[in-house]
């Protein structure tokens, strides 16, 4: 039985190393022709540079890989896998050690803006609320039922959540957005498909156009 458990174990190693690897291919095909450049490495300088990000801010051992980086629809986008971990301890003392990988995409602005951060409503927006981070409330109720939005800058948030902005969220309410500093980026909750990585290229491009022309006017 051990041999056979082995076995298994041994297979299924085998079978998500074939399976990166050709996620990566299919990457790396990607990525050209996006004409964007592609690196499979870890990569900690990403990490670091925008852990103000709450999202890239989680556990430890943090890194981005198959990352995506140019030019794209003449906005500054990377794209990228990323990876930090969290530990737990069970009733007999032993540690355990937790992967977490998800997709993420970021596209930098033209100029600062504080921090605001529309994400689903769920578990996790009413512990932040009861926390103190106030869900701010808009004149659509489906808006303000579907999603939890924060920022310390109320204006900014009524402004990005524009009209426009808010129909297009009610039509793709799988996002999570955050923006902070000159970074608009959007999360998901595990790693994409290759086939789904340009589709939220495209989404995020349309978020920043979204974005009122004043908020730039003194960039």
């Amino acid at each position: 039985m051990f041999f056979v458990v082995a076995a298994l174990i041994v297979a299924g190693l085998v079978a998500a190393s074939i399976a990166a690897r050709k996620r990566r291919e299919a990457l790396a095909t990607l990525a050209a022709g996006l004409g964007l450049a592609y690196s499979a490495d870890h990569n900690r300088e990403i990490a670091g540079r925008f852990e103000f990000l709450n999202r890239l801010s989680e556990g430890s051992n943090r890194y981005a890989y198959n990352v995506f980086s140019g030019e794209y629809r003449g906005h500054p986008v990377m794209a990228f896998d990323y990876h930090y971990e969290t530990y737990s301890t069970d009733s007999k003392g032993n540690r355990h050690t937790h992967h977490h990988h998800f997709s993420f995409f970021l596209l930098r602005l033209e100029r600062s803006f504080p921090e605001l951060i529309i994400s689903r409503e769920g578990i996790f927006s009413k512990i932040a609320q009861a926390f103190g981070y106030d869900d701010i409330d808009f004149e659509s109720h489906e808006f303000s039922r579907k999603f939890c939005v924060r920022s310390k800058n109320k204006k900014f948030a009524y402004d990005v959540c524009n009209a426009r902005m808010i129909e297009y969220l009610l039509a793709n309410d799988d996002l999570n957005i955050e923006i902070e500093n000159t970074a608009l980026a959007i999360g998901f909750a595990s790693c994409l498909a290759p086939e789904r990585i340009e589709p939220n290229l495209q989404r995020l491009i349309q978020l920043r156009s979204l974005m009122p022309n004043y908020l730039f006017a003194a960039a």
